[in-house]
């Protein structure tokens, strides 16, 4: 799955110019917005829209404080609505332009969300090693996504590792702050804004040319990582709490 993910030499090339922000000039609108998406979606991430910011720090959504805003779809059908579709994905685009997008996970893709530091210095570590890396994304709340391919549907279900990890006190010593979002959950998709930005705040530092890796191939340093930067922390004030879906 991942050579072909990543294996269209000129998908690639439209990929890489549009992550830079050179986009083609037919394809641009305000920030390189809907050629992002569609890039996504080219790239097989499943895509639905969410909520985006309002009056300052709220959301757009009517729930009286929103106790995650900007930050979750708008349908409660997200999951069978989430799509690669060119032509809906620039209908939402178009009808929905303030919209941020999720990306729906354990579909064909995975995602290791760990505290911005700690990802940092995983993914400094990852490359020196010479580790193969797929995209990655920050989020100006402190949060780095490293998207992998998805682990499917394994035959032990004792095998899944959902994105709630890091609220059950028996792992919290041992995989601080990380969360791994896979099957019924979802992580908003760059570019994306949060409460108080203008600017896209949810952004690739590593575009989709890169092929999706294993999970399991950066679990070992992510989780190290995690540790090292919440024993840098008093009383774990590092840990990141997942967000309810």
């Amino acid at each position: 799955m991942s050579a072909e993910f990543g294996g269209r030499t000129g998908r690639q090339g439209r990929l890489s110019q549009w992550l830079r922000g050179r986009r083609p000039k037919e394809t641009a609108d305000e920030g390189g917005r809907e050629a992002l998406l569609l890039a996504a979606a080219e790239a097989g991430l499943p895509l639905a829209p969410a909520a985006h910011p309002a009056a300052g720090y709220g959301c757009s959504c009517d729930r009286v404080g929103c106790p995650t805003p900007a930050r979750h779809p708008v349908s409660f059908a997200w999951q069978t609505q989430s799509t690669t579709d060119r032509a809906q994905i620039e209908r939402w685009a178009r009808h929905q332009p303030q919209a941020n997008f999720i990306t729906a996970t354990g579909m064909v893709h995975d995602v290791l969300d760990v505290p911005l530091d700690a990802g940092r210095e995983a993914l400094t570590r990852l490359l020196d090693a010479g580790v193969e890396v797929g995209p990655v994304a920050e989020s100006d709340d402190g949060r780095m996504l490293f998207f992998t391919l998805t682990r499917g549907t394994p035959e032990d279900e004792d095998e899944w590792w959902p994105c709630e990890l890091d609220c059950h006190p028996e792992t919290m010593d041992e995989h601080p702050g990380l969360r791994w979002h896979c099957r019924g959950s979802y992580v908003l998709v760059p570019p994306a804004r949060l409460p108080g930005d203008d600017d896209p705040s949810v952004h690739w530092v590593r575009g989709l040319e890169h092929p999706l890796p294993d999970p399991l191939s950066l679990l070992e340093v992510l989780t190290d990582s995690c540790a090292r930067h919440a024993d840098e922390q008093p009383d774990h004030a590092g840990t990141a709490w997942p967000l309810r879906h």
